[in-house]
């Protein structure tokens, strides 16, 4: 059983050095969002692109939803010569990172309407070194705290999820509010920049001390007395054992309950955020205003909103914490067709920003913490991966004809009234199988 903290116990749990690393590596993990997320997509809409094709484009956000399935080479393979001077975690995410700056300088000097499938391809190698990122980023937060300290886990979480928005907000802020005074262009030069900053923190966080390599090593001494060679006891261990051990802990029928409803949770969200920065752009809001409201002002108000959802999670429990992120991330997206309805209204545009990023941060918070503990030591990046990957599905791929269901609909309003329709699914499920995914938690 958890052991409930009081208030004075949960606000002193903050002060651990190893959050602010989380935090750090957040920030890594959200900034490439912005690159070929919100940013492309501004410049794209400023260039003329329709809808449909802004849409599919960030289908290379796909990779997002399928990189569980080189999740096993992050947990077991140790680069050469970096492996060994910054450890298993730092040295991944340090050769992404470098993936993703040089990719950003090759994006700058580009024209995206005259050289669409050339940015498209950059842009896919940014995805795919971010997605990779995000394992190492994952099994370095869950790697960094015990399972025994469970009640730090919501305090992570809401560390991770400011690092990411802390990452792609405000470089989104610095973009759009320059975007027309030095072009796209320029504002990708400075992105490049960023991109050289976070690879210096990645150097100066520490590696979690971890028992991985002799949990791992126990496993693969279990698959050698059954092979007979070395090499296929390795690649068993290394493809197969992560997965089995998630389906052998949780059983076949908790374990594939648990993944459909991490499937289902975020589904409407993906679809609001993918269009979000075209409607703004539509309904008549300028670049500067989508950097002010969306980006400065989403971002504080998401870094509050998550303290203090994490604070919550930590009081009352990670359940009470999804269902209530949940009804509300329905809710707010209802905050979007009303500013459809009424027009670029500055005041209507804040208190929609404010309580989308309330919602947002309540629920990411719980969700994260809850991917978290289904997690084994051993393989925490490949069963992570796994689970944020099905999470992920509905925010990278089916995401990818939220501008297609936009044109179809040819309605604001009635897109985000089905946005908000698309998450009741999973609340249902949470309601009938929350006393089950209680006893998973305490577990």
């Amino acid at each position: 059983m958890t052991t409930q903290l009081s208030w004075k116990q949960t606000f002193q749990s903050y002060l651990d050095k190893r959050l602010l690393w989380v935090f750090m590596m957040g920030c890594s993990s959200g900034f490439p969002w912005v690159l070929i997320g919100s940013n492309m997509s501004g410049w794209l809409t400023d260039a003329g692109l329709t809808r449909s094709a802004i849409g599919y484009f960030g289908s290379v956000f796909a990779v997002y939803a399928i990189n569980f399935l080189w999740a096993p080479l992050v947990d077991r393979i140790k680069l050469p010569f970096l492996g060994n001077a910054l450890g298993q975690r730092r040295s991944w995410i340090l050769v992404c990172q470098a993936v993703v700056l040089v990719c950003t300088l090759q994006i700058a000097g580009l024209d995206p309407a005259s050289n669409l499938m050339m940015t498209s391809m950059f842009a896919l190698a940014i995805a795919t070194a971010s997605a990779t990122q995000d394992i190492a980023i994952d099994a370095f937060r869950i790697d960094s705290f015990r399972k025994a300290e469970s009640h730090k886990m919501p305090q992570a979480s809401a560390m991770a999820v400011i690092g990411w928005w802390t990452g792609y907000s405000l470089p989104g802020y610095l973009a759009f509010i320059n975007a027309d005074s030095i072009g796209w262009n320029g504002v990708y030069y400075g992105m490049a920049g960023i991109v050289a900053l976070l690879m210096v923190f990645t150097l100066f966080v520490g590696e979690p001390n971890t028992d991985r390599e002799e949990l791992q090593q126990d496993a693969e001494d279990r698959h050698h007395k059954v092979v007979k060679y070395r090499v296929i006891a390795w690649l068993s261990v290394t493809l197969i054992e992560p997965f089995w051990d998630f389906f052998k802990r949780n059983g076949v029928k908790t374990a594939l309950t648990l993944l459909l409803f991490v499937f289902l949770f975020k589904i409407g969200e993906a679809f609001l955020g993918r269009m979000s920065i075209t409607f703004y752009k539509e309904v008549g809001f300028s670049n500067e205003q989508i950097g002010h409201y969306s980006k400065l002002i989403g971002w504080g108000a998401t870094v509050f909103f998550t303290l203090v959802g994490s604070a919550f999670n930590v009081k009352f429990g990670i359940v009470k914490g999804l269902m209530i992120g949940g009804i509300a991330m329905a809710s707010s997206n209802l905050m979007f067709a009303w500013m459809a309805s009424v027009g670029p209204d500055e005041n209507i545009f804040l208190a929609t920003i404010l309580v989308d990023n309330f919602t947002s941060a309540f629920a990411t918070v719980a969700f994260v913490s809850f991917l978290t503990v289904l997690t084994g030591q051993a393989f925490s990046a490949t069963q992570y991966a796994l689970l944020a990957s099905l999470g992920n599905f509905g925010r990278t791929t089916l995401a990818s004809f939220s501008g297609e269901l936009a044109d179809y609909l040819n309605s604001w309003p009635t897109f985000f009234i089905l946005t908000a329709v698309m998450v009741i699914p999973s609340l249902i499920m949470l309601w009938i199988l929350r006393n089950h995914f209680k006893k998973i938690l305490e577990r």
